[in-house]
C-alpha cells in the first residue's frame, strides 16, 4: 500500500535477504574481507557470528552473488538440532546427491566420490551451514571429518558457519578443538553505529527509487537507531512500519515524533506478545483474577490491531478510488 503512496518501485525493507540490497557498512565490508580472504584460502572453516538480523545471510548471499557456478557447487543448510546422521543426510540433499536411505558408511562414501569428482572437473563445493549454534556436537564432528575430503593434494571441501553468539561458546569446548584448529577466517558481525544507520536507510530507499518522498527528518535516525540498536533486521521492520504508519495519516515528511510513536507501539505490541506466552506458559499455576487481567490486555491489543487494519483498508481503498478518477 505505502509503496503507491511514496511512488516506491518496491517495499524497501523487505526481511527476506537480497543481495541487491547489500550495504557495506564497516562492520560488513571487514566481515567481507574475511569471507574473501576464507574463500581465496580454499580449504578449512569460515565462522561469521553476529545478533540475530545482524545480515549474516544477506553477507554469504553478497559473496555468493559474485562467484561463478562453473567454479563452485553450494549447498545450503539451515540446522535445527540435527544429529550426526541426520546432518549427513542434509548434507547430501543441499548438493543434490541421491541418499536411497543409505547408511552412514555408504552415504559418505558416496558424498566423498561426488566432492572429490566435482574438484577434479574444477569446480569446488562450498557448504554453508545457517544457524551453526544449533549443531549438536556429533554433527560438528561429521562436519570436521567431511574437511578430511581432499583431491590433488588440497581440500576438496570448504565450510562457512554461521551462528549466533553463542556459537562461539560452543566452539571454545575443548571436544572441538580439532574442528577449530581447522578455523581459517573468523569474524563477529556487530551493530551498525548511528551515522551507517542513516546511510543503511537512504541506501534501500534508493533503490526503491525513492525520490525524497517521504521526507526523513535529521532528528528521525537517532530514533531509528535507538529502537533498532543498528542491526538491520530490526530496522527494516521498524522502517516498514514508519513507511505504513505515514501512508495511514497521510504524511510525507517524517520525524522524530513519528519514529518514536511507531517504535513505542512496537515495543507495546512485543510486550503483549511476550504476556501472551507467559500466560500460556503459566495457566495452571496463576490466580483466575490475574488470568483476567492478562487476557484483557491481549483484548485490548487485539482489538487495537483490528482497528488499525480496518482503517487501513478503507483508506487504501479510498487512494485507488481516486487514482482511478
Amino acid at each position: 500500500m505505502y509503496t503507491e503512496f511514496y511512488g516506491l518501485s518496491h517495499r524497501p525493507f523487505q526481511l527476506t535477504p537480497d543481495s541487491r540490497f547489500f550495504f557495506e557498512s564497516s562492520v560488513h565490508r571487514r566481515a567481507m574481507s574475511y569471507l574473501m580472504y576464507g574463500l581465496h584460502h580454499a580449504e578449512g572453516f569460515i565462522v561469521i557470528t553476529g545478533e540475530v538480523g545482524a545480515g549474516k545471510t544477506m553477507l554469504v548471499e553478497n559473496l555468493l552473488s559474485t562467484i561463478s557456478d562453473s567454479k563452485f557447487i553450494v549447498a545450503k543448510i539451515v540446522t535445527s538440532q540435527l544429529t550426526g546422521d541426520d546432518f549427513l543426510h542434509m548434507v547430501a540433499a543441499g548438493f543434490g546427491i541421491g541418499r536411497e536411505d543409505l547408511a552412514k558408511g555408504p552415504l559418505l562414501k558416496r558424498i566423498e566420490k561426488f566432492i572429490v569428482s566435482q574438484h577434479q572437473s574444477g569446480r569446488r563445493a562450498l557448504l554453508i551451514v545457517d544457524e551453526a549454534q544449533n549443531l549438536s556436537f556429533s554433527a560438528l564432528e561429521e562436519l570436521r571429518m567431511l574437511s578430511n575430503i581432499t583431491s590433488e593434494n588440497s581440500m576438496a571441501l570448504q565450510s562457512f558457519l554461521l551462528g549466533q553468539p553463542q556459537f562461539r561458546t560452543v566452539l571454545a569446548n575443548t571436544e572441538l578443538d580439532q574442528l577449530r584448529q581447522r578455523i581459517t577466517a573468523a569474524y563477529h558481525l556487530g551493530p551498525l553505529s548511528e551515522a551507517e544507520t542513516r546511510s543503511y536507510v537512504e541506501h534501500r530507499l534508493r533503490l526503491a527509487d525513492w525520490k525524497g518522498d517521504p521526507s526523513l527528518a535529521d532528528d528521525s535516525f537517532p530514533v531509528i537507531h535507538k529502537f533498532s540498536g543498528g542491526v538491520p533486521r530490526r530496522i527494516n521492520n521498524l522502517c516498514s512500519r514508519l513507511l505504513l504508519y505515514g501512508f495511514l495519516e497521510g504524511l510525507h515528511a517524517l520525524d522524530d515524533i513519528s519514529v518514536e510513536k511507531v517504535g513505542a507501539d512496537m515495543n507495546q505490541e512485543l510486550a503483549a506478545v511476550k504476556t501472551e506466552a507467559r500466560v500460556a506458559a503459566r495457566l495452571e499455576e496463576t490466580p483466575s483474577a490475574e488470568i483476567r487481567e492478562r487476557l484483557d490486555l491481549l483484548e485490548r491489543s487485539t482489538d487495537k490491531h483490528h482497528r488499525v487494519i480496518k482503517r487501513a483498508l478503507a483508506i487504501a481503498a479510498r487512494y485507488f478510488e481516486d487514482q482511478e478518477t
